[in-house]
């Protein structure tokens, strides 16, 4: 999206700290690039890849990036995202927007990358840095992740500050990171998660968190001797890929043959009312007749109230309020598509802009029916009763991300979701990952596993790991991607 023009000079005072004998940690001196929905306070834009946010100023660096230059480490630019993070339109090209145009998948052009965190994930794929940080309301980690066969770390809601960040829903937004190792992506996380004074959320952490971070938990493949998963097959495997999840099995075995133990069968209780087998779908339980079940019918009032207070702090705009943005849209529908059949990037125009704006941001009694019921059946009846099944401790739950349900039961649940590369679908040549579920707050214990099981990858010869990308229809230019 766009490159720090200060980031050779920055790279070199800190290249000057390490001859002199200082050293911040594991990051200084690293380059990385950040979402185009995290604040940075220097000579780059923030605009969620929206022209209605150009030349916006914002009043300091977000926390996490504030972290970031503090461990030395160099913010190289901001990456391309699906404009205003998914959600302004319900039918749109995955990893577009108006600023950045369309992000591509390295593994096949004409494949959505993933998303909304697209050009975090594909810069990671492609090797331009070493990590990266995204966004995720609902998936917007954990897909742009396993699509594009790298690390992601999704943290439990709370772990890290969203102070500086273009909102969503400050139920379900958290900062997450990537890497093509879980090592990489944990040095990342070491160095942004804590305590802000300008989220509240994150005082939820106080007393979870592990003394010294969470790079002391990488491991290796004997940590997996002992270890006990969860495989909730009904809930979200039996609608997975049928050849995708012949390839999941080899792993599995794999995993088992080191030592450790994997359950059938732990379901989460409530799954044939929360999970739609059709496909991710925020909006499942209106689409069942029960909007008082639906985690859109909360996500869109917390969008219309949150981004309000998000544009209030900038500076050097006139973009002050949601209704701003739609009529900017049609304003420019040539560029930002806000009305249907403009823009084929945005069919559906602005839609889920529209639906937002029609609440006006009022917490009515659907709101607050719709929030309970989510967590609740994602929580203590959902992802915690899976791990107690039948009375045991169960250490993780592995699923297939690529089947998004099972992404977006975590994501209204706030939990933690680390997902690791897995293969490569053979005809489509795209990229699929292993994801491992816990509690919340349990981040030392999903790093730990998963950095035992992508070091029994490496040491194996399973060919079911992350390999390079294909450039598979390099030369297409389609909009939308498929």
């Amino acid at each position: 999206m766009q490159l720090n023009p200060d980031a050779v000079s920055i790279a070199e005072a800190l290249d000057a700290e390490r001859q002199a004998g200082t050293v911040r940690g594991p990051l200084h001196g690293i380059p990385f690039l950040v979402k185009d929905n995290i604040a940075s306070k220097d000579k780059m834009e923030t605009t969620a890849g929206s022209w209605a946010l150009v030349g916006s100023v914002v009043p300091r660096d977000s926390h996490v990036v504030h972290r970031l230059r503090e461990a030395g480490a160099v913010l190289l630019g901001k990456a391309t995202l699906s404009e205003w993070a998914d959600m302004r339109s319900n039918d749109y090209s995955e990893g577009y927007s108006g600023r950045g145009g369309q992000c591509r998948n390295a593994y096949n052009f004409t494949v959505n990358p993933g998303g909304s965190s697209s050009g975090s994930g594909v810069s990671i794929s492609t090797n331009q840095v070493p990590f990266a940080l995204g966004t995720e309301t609902d998936g917007s980690v954990i897909n742009p992740a396993e699509r594009n066969n790298i690390v992601g770390i999704k943290p439990t809601v709370g772990l890290t500050s969203r102070a500086g960040v273009i909102p969503e829903s400050l139920h379900q937004d958290t900062v997450g990171t990537f890497g093509k190792t879980v090592r990489d992506a944990t040095y990342a996380l070491d160095a942004i998660y804590g305590v802000d004074s300008r989220d509240n959320q994150t005082a939820a952490q106080k007393g979870k968190t592990p003394t010294g971070g969470y790079a002391q938990f990488l491991t290796d493949k004997s940590a997996l001797k002992g270890a006990v998963f969860g495989l909730p097959w009904m809930s979200f495997w039996q609608y997975n890929d049928a050849a995708q999840n012949a390839q999941l099995m080899e792993l599995l075995e794999l995993i088992e043959s080191a030592g450790a133990t994997i359950i059938n069968g732990t379901e989460l209780p409530h799954y044939k009312e929360i999970v739609d087998p059709e496909g991710w779908n925020w909006d499942y339980g209106t689409s069942r007749g029960y909007p008082n079940q639906s985690e859109y019918s909360y996500v869109k009032v917390d969008f219309y109230n949150n981004i309000k207070d998000y544009l209030a702090e900038l500076n050097n705009t006139n973009i002050r309020s949601l209704e701003d943005i739609v009529q900017y849209n049609i304003d420019n529908a040539g560029s930002e598509g806000g009305l249907p059949g403009v823009n084929p990037a945005f069919a559906s125009g602005q839609d889920g802009f529209l639906a937002s704006l029609a609440t006006k941001g009022v917490m009515n009694e659907t709101y607050w029916q719709a929030l309970a019921y989510c967590q609740r059946t994602s929580r203590e009846e959902g992802i915690d009763a899976a791990l107690r099944y039948q009375g045991r401790n169960i250490t993780a739950l592995l699923a297939p991300p690529d089947f998004a349900p099972s992404v977006e039961i975590a994501a209204q649940a706030g939990y933690p979701v680390v997902t690791l590369p897995a293969g490569i679908n053979e005809d489509s040549h795209m990229p699929y990952g292993l994801a491992l579920f816990g509690t919340a707050f349990s981040e030392a214990t999903l790093i730990k596993y998963a950095s035992a099981i992508e070091d029994l990858q490496l040491s194996s010869q399973t060919p079911w790991k992350r390999s390079l990308p294909t450039w598979s229809g390099y030369l297409e230019r389609n909009i939308p991607v498929n």
